[in-house]
């Protein structure tokens, strides 16, 4: 089990890039180790290090590889997310992909060639470095390719496919056999039309990540303290199971935070201590990344309020209390979950996922059964009689929605 944090540099947030001073990355790496976590997910804003598709500048790539290096000296291990893209509201594309350069991210050629050699490049200079974990292709990518996004690169789920197949060859040919794997938010997991589906999430790159987040309608619609809100993170996590090819597939909760005002800052430790033990009863979880380390300066304008406070540490570097219960988790767990043997039956069918997204019928069947003590996870509605597929996962209790929400109820915690 590994604890870490997505690390937001203090000043200059991922602009620090622009001005990258090394002894200030130290600083943060110092704040961050002292807690007792263990490694770090770093992000490469995309049109710095690749302002021209055949420009990829060496002295961005040597700051990446400076910073892994500062890094390891604080036994810290580094995941790099390559294709920034979207972060904390904003999207960060290069000019050539925009525009009068308006070409789409995912079934373009030139564009994909470009990107290929970008990830093959921070993924060749990082090879050599034992404390490399390896490529995550993006952030939360899957947010170009459709809706909400007010100019969205269509593309079909085939075609996303091909995509998310070159990109980890490009990272896995740049540093063989480390830990390479993409990325999304839950629209993946919950939004009917999204490209990006649950079985590439589940089936491609080395393990699962999954990026929990209650300002979805989670939080809005149950509560701050609510048994939906405390779990969320555990329940995609055993969502992403159903789709999973490995019985044992590993999963990553890559990113999980606490959004205020929804969490407010007196409750975030409770937050934090209730999502972190939920996750903890999920077998074959790889590790929990926490986002963020760092609050975001308010000397930056234009970021949506929550966006300046999800920090473990401040500005100034010191810890909130939820630093403190975080790095308490991360020293006192214990990790050995019981199997999880009953199953919530949930469609296969990808045009049927806001089923499972906040107010959908198998979102409540899941936390009623959890409520009620069940302890559940997901199968396919296309494996639920497949009694191969069961056993291999030690399965033994098969439910439908319609069964659960048809019994009394525990309920939730208000």
């Amino acid at each position: 089990m590994r604890f870490g944090a997505n690390y937001t540099p203090s000043h200059g947030w991922f602009h620090h890039w622009l001005d990258f001073d090394l002894d200030a990355v130290r600083a943060d790496l110092d704040s961050i180790a002292a807690l007792g976590l263990d490694h770090v997910r770093v992000f490469a804003l995309w049109p710095y290090f690749q302002p021209d598709r055949a420009l990829i500048r060496p002295r961005a790539v040597d700051q990446l590889v400076q910073l892994v290096d500062a890094a390891a000296e604080r036994g810290l291990d580094v995941n790099v997310d390559g294709l920034q893209g979207h972060l904390s509201s904003f999207d960060y594309l290069p000019a050539w992909t925009r525009t009068w350069h308006r070409r789409n991210l995912f079934t373009d050629p030139e564009i994909l060639d470009g990107q290929a050699a970008y990830l093959h490049t921070l993924a060749a200079a990082l090879a050599d470095r034992p404390n490399f974990l390896g490529m995550t292709l993006g952030n939360e990518i899957n947010q170009f390719s459709a809706g909400p996004h007010p100019d969205p690169d269509r593309a079909t789920s085939d075609q996303i496919d091909a995509w998310l197949e070159r990109m980890l060859a490009a990272c896995e040919q740049g540093a063989p056999g480390r830990t390479h794997l993409h990325a999304e938010y839950d629209a993946t997991w919950y939004q009917d039309d999204m490209p990006f589906t649950p079985a590439q999430a589940a089936r491609h790159g080395a393990l699962t990540a999954v990026h929990s987040w209650v300002f979805n309608g989670t939080a809005q619609r149950h509560g701050r303290a609510s048994v939906p809100t405390e779990h969320h993170a555990a329940y995609l996590i055993e969502l992403s199971k159903a789709w999973a090819d490995d019985p044992h597939r590993p999963v990553w909760l890559q990113e999980v935070g606490a959004p205020a005002p929804l969490i407010p800052a007196e409750h975030a430790p409770a937050f934090a201590s209730a999502t972190v033990a939920a996750a903890l009863d999920c077998p074959d979880l790889w590790g929990i990344t926490w986002w963020c380390s760092h609050d975001v300066s308010r000397d930056l304008a234009d970021f949506p309020e929550l966006e300046y406070t999800l920090g473990l540490l401040t500005n100034d570097r010191r810890p909130k209390d939820i630093a403190h219960t975080l790095a308490a988790l991360a020293r006192d767990h214990t990790y050995d979950p019981a199997p999880r043997t009953t199953a919530l039956v949930v469609p296969a069918d990808p045009a049927s996922r806001s089923r499972c997204a906040p107010g959908g019928d198998v979102f409540e069947a899941f936390f009623r059964l959890t409520a009620d003590g069940a302890r559940p996870t997901t199968v396919l509605d296309t494996r639920a009689d497949d009694p191969g597929h069961l056993a291999a996962r030690g399965l033994t209790d098969v439910v439908t929605p319609d069964q659960v929400l048809g019994t009394p109820s525990g309920g939730t915690r208000a």
